[in-house]
């Protein structure tokens, strides 16, 4: 029975150390690094979760933007620290697209990193220059197919999610199709306003006043289901064109190895604060939605989003160096 007893006693040692952690963290500042310039989403985001978080805690969360490289400067630098809860990662779908784009990134986004959330999504959105006759995606379809090299669609950033769901658009419909790509939402959607580039895709907050408007037609929102941004706005599926939801994450995750106990209390505090009524209404300002889903849900969505993406890359043969 010694065996025994001495294995009960130590986990009843490791249970109570785990919890003392748990209890203790934090007792000093954290740092929340954000791999972009600031004023992106990702930025803002990050910056909301940090004030909440340093207001439930007491400890200051100290945001570090670490911009470069498409943001992978900042993601390395993230791996490279401690696993000890005092650095987290803010993230966004370059992280995990851009393994498949660059030659070295210096990371693996599975076994360099714990998942601890997805904060929050946001859907993509496909729409066209009123002067296009297309009204709606199947028609934009046939228009394209009968006018082979006529037609581009403008994109915010090459390996965005907007990106690649024009590539993939353009792979499985629309192989003439042209891409032109620029530097950021804003001349995207510009071009398209000008007719310049006739077909736009974007996150939906850049596009949303435009559509509105009338400005713009949109004819798809990227996603599972309507927004009610957009309420008349057929997903993808109801357009009569499947497997094109795509949307912009932003998440958190910290480097492996860091405790269980750290990432849950992470977590936790995380899903109470965009469920406060004004942090969903400053989320929705940016047109995104709270999630706050599990550390396990958050690690599944990355690996499926590197294959899908990845598969996509490889298939526009994507390079960004």
């Amino acid at each position: 029975m010694k065996p025994l007893a001495r294995c009960l006693a130590l986990l009843a040692a490791l249970v109570c150390a785990h919890t003392a952690l748990a209890q203790s963290y934090p007792n000093k500042p954290i740092r929340m690094i954000v791999p972009f310039t600031a004023g992106g989403p990702t930025d803002v985001i990050a910056r909301i979760v940090a004030q909440k978080i340093s207001e439930a805690w007491g400890q200051q969360v100290v945001t570090e933007n670490q911009p470069g490289a498409g943001g992978n400067i900042g993601v390395v630098a993230a791996a490279k620290a401690a696993p000890d809860g005092y650095t987290v990662l803010a993230v966004s779908t370059g992280f995990l697209v851009n393994p498949s784009m660059y030659a070295r990134v210096g990371y693996d986004p599975v076994k360099d990193f714990a998942p601890i959330t997805l904060v929050a999504s946001s859907p993509n959105v496909m729409f066209v220059n009123p002067e296009v006759p297309a009204k709606t995606l199947k028609e934009l379809i046939d228009l394209i197919k009968a006018n082979p090299g006529k037609y581009s669609f403008s994109q915010p950033a090459t390996g965005s999610t907007p990106h690649l769901a024009g590539e993939l658009f353009k792979q499985r419909y629309a192989p003439d199709l042209v891409t032109v790509p620029f530097p950021g939402a804003a001349p995207a959607v510009s071009a398209t306003l000008g007719g310049h580039t006739p077909i736009g895709f974007t996150a939906l907050p850049p596009a949303l006043n435009n559509i509105k408007e009338g400005k713009l037609r949109g004819l798809a929102l990227l996603a599972t289901k309507r927004s009610p941004f957009l309420p008349d706005l057929p997903t993808n599926a109801e357009a009569g064109v499947a497997d094109l939801e795509s949307d912009t994450l932003t998440g958190m995750v910290a480097p492996a190895s860091t405790p269980r106990e750290i990432i849950d209390k992470w977590r936790s505090e995380i899903a109470k604060i965009v469920a406060t009524p004004d942090v969903k209404q400053r989320l929705e300002t940016l047109g995104f939605a709270p999630v706050a889903d599990t550390p396990e849900q958050f690690g599944e969505r990355i690996k499926i989003e590197i294959a899908r993406w990845g598969k996509v890359v490889r298939d526009a043969h994507i390079r960004a160096d």
